[in-house]
């Protein structure tokens, strides 16, 4: 062929004009290929017009082809920063979601003698929260303790890739489609905004997303992304009040119109969390169940809504929102957890059981926390049930708890851990010398108030009894003086006046205890590491009264002091012929630094 091509072409070279002949060909050949590549640029740019404009692509088929991850960063494109997630240059963030909180709120309820059954968020934890890293208690632990076999995978810690829940996989396959057909239209202004916030210019960001807004005033992505860098500012600046500037802009986007259902439900969801971390649950409620009016069939967020009904202490309203979520999806472990744990505060100790554990064996988001743990091994150990040691082991596993004795959800890392003390450990030998030496006239004080009919004595409220009476006495409650009770004992209160190390105490309290006949106290825990705690015998019978702290039991004996760590597991029986009364004196734990006692939220 080439030869024949060849002889062809020098006949035509040969013949007259024959060399201006091919020149002109081969030229019309070249401007040939150029106009079919200028055709085909015309055509792409057209058809990605198109695409963008009338939605010609159905994105959710194209996720597979992507890892599930294509618009990674949530501005609503494929670009260079989804592909640094792709390639794990740096960590993939939820829109709106900020990497750190600014500080713990402090708004939420709090535990009292033990992890109780008020609800609150790991924003309302204090900071000194217990971590993986807590050193062992020194006991040892019970030898028959093995990891419930359905949560085995769960609770130890590999590298192996976690199994996904149906709902996140979703989440990933489906874009969140934050832009409306205007805000397409002025895609390329939103991206260089949103690309400053992204490399942490949130002061720049900020003024560019201002800008777009006075612009725009009707584009609802301009409005979020100035809420998004108020956000952040609010963040860097340790600032509540650009907090609430953020939570204000949040609502005018969800206000607009032609918002797009996605960009709805992330910028809502991000105004009830912010408004929850500023202390404000009533509007984060109220925010919450707008969502809900909105997406009545997503059960994440009717989820989040029985949450806000617990940290305002309505669990009726919560019990209803989750018995509503288990009807339409009777296998959410997040539903099934929390109303195991309403069902318990409601003293339905058997019912409450298989809420508990079978929301725990599904592993779905916002099960593994503590208090699902402790509520179930305590409602387990309530019916006789010994598995409860393998839950509490669970979540020793998970790292919730020091060991499987100290079971405290409030700690600081690091502390010495022991269940017994002596005075001479603690440091505190001259307060206790003191109480000793003048435990006669501390009794005494006692007694009157005891023996009196103005009923100072009060009923121990934290259902931790299974039988018989158990009636308290407060001098010091968190760090703070009682003055009405004190006025009742004065010289047992100024005894104690010279010892900050208990009065001090944000984390316990100094009180009197007496115990009638016939009373057994469930084995429980208190909150925190944090305190050690005194007890004083005043009125001891000689028989019948006991306290067992991990598995060691002793007695009390009247004018001496016994010192333990009640952050272990204890128990206590009351089996003699009258009633017994002690002093508990609460006191920080001796190796707390004088700036931990003094930053420590109390307790």
């Amino acid at each position: 062929m080439k030869q024949k091509k060849t002889a062809r072409n020098q006949a035509r070279k040969d013949s007259p004009g024959g060399n201006a002949a091919i020149k002109s060909e081969k030229k019309t050949e070249k401007n040939s290929f150029f106009s079919w590549l200028l055709v085909l640029a015309l055509l792409g740019a057209w058809l990605s017009v198109g695409v963008m404009w009338f939605d010609l692509v159905d994105y959710n088929s194209v996720v597979g082809a992507l890892g599930g991850v294509y618009d990674a960063d949530g501005d609503g494109d494929f670009d260079v920063e989804d592909a640094k997630v792709l390639l794990e240059l740096h960590e993939e963030t939820l829109p709106g979601e900020n990497k750190e909180s600014i500080s713990h709120s402090t708004h939420g309820s709090t535990y009292d003698a033990e992890p109780s059954l008020e609800f609150t968020t790991e924003e309302s934890r204090p900071a000194n929260q217990i971590s993986p890293e807590f050193p062992p208690a020194t006991q040892p632990v019970p030898t028959s303790v093995s990891t419930p076999k359905s949560i085995i995978e769960t609770t130890e810690f590999t590298e192996e890739p976690s199994v996904e829940s149906k709902e996140e996989k979703e989440a990933k396959k489906k874009k969140p489609k934050l832009l409306n057909k205007f805000d397409k239209t002025i895609k390329s202004e939103i991206n260089a905004a949103e690309k400053l916030r992204k490399k942490g210019k949130i002061e720049e960001s900020l003024h560019a997303f201002e800008a777009l807004v006075q612009k725009f005033p009707q584009s609802s992505r301009c409005r979020y992304g100035k809420a998004q860098a108020e956000d952040d500012l609010a963040e860097k600046m340790r600032s509540n009040e650009m907090l609430l500037k953020a939570v204000n802009s949040y609502k005018e986007v969800a206000e607009l119109p032609d918002v797009p259902p996605d960009l709805i439900k992330a910028t809502l969801k991000r105004r009830a969390d912010r408004q929850q971390f500023l202390g404000r649950t009533r509007g984060s409620l109220a925010t919450l169940e707008k969502l809900v009016q909105i997406f009545p069939e997503d059960v994440s967020l009717k989820n989040d809504l029985g949450v806000a009904h617990l940290l305002l202490g309505d669990n009726k309203s919560a019990k209803r929102i989750y018995e509503e979520v288990l009807a339409r999806a009777p296998h959410d472990g997040f539903a099934k957890v929390h109303y195991g744990f309403i069902l318990k505060s409601e003293n339905k100790i058997a019912e409450s059981i298989p809420y508990l554990r079978e929301g725990l064996e599904t592993g779905d988001p916002g099960t593994d926390d503590g208090r699902f743990y402790f509520h179930l091994g305590d409602a387990l150990q309530r019916t006789g049930d010994k598995s409860a040691y393998d839950w509490y082991e669970a979540g020793h596993r998970r790292g919730h708890f020091a060991s499987v004795w100290q079971r405290s959800l409030y700690n600081v890392p690091g502390l010495r851990a022991q269940p017994w003390w002596t005075a001479e450990e603690t440091g505190y030998t001259v307060l206790v010398k003191m109480l000793e030496r003048n435990w006669l006239t501390i009794r005494d004080e006692a007694l009157s108030v005891l023996d009196g009919t103005s009923g100072q004595f009060l009923p121990e409220d934290e259902n931790l009894r299974e039988t018989g009476d158990w009636g308290q006495f407060t001098l010091w409650q968190q760090g703070r003086k009682v003055a009405a009770s004190c006025r009742h004992v004065p010289k047992t209160c100024g005894l104690l006046e010279r010892y900050p190390e208990a009065t001090s105490c944000k984390r316990g309290q100094i009180k009197f205890s007496v115990m009638q006949v016939g009373t057994h106290v469930w084995p429980h825990t208190g909150p925190t590491n944090c305190r050690l705690r005194m007890h004083l015998g005043l009125v001891i019978p000689s028989k019948g009264c006991r306290i067992r702290c991990t598995n060691q039991t002793r007695e009390w004996e009247e004018g001496k002091v016994l010192i333990f760590d009640d952050s272990f597991e204890h128990e206590v029986w009351q089996e003699a012929e009258s009633y017994r009364l002690i002093f508990i004196v609460d006191v920080w734990h001796p190796e707390l630094t004088q700036l931990q006692r003094q930053t420590l939220s109390p307790i």
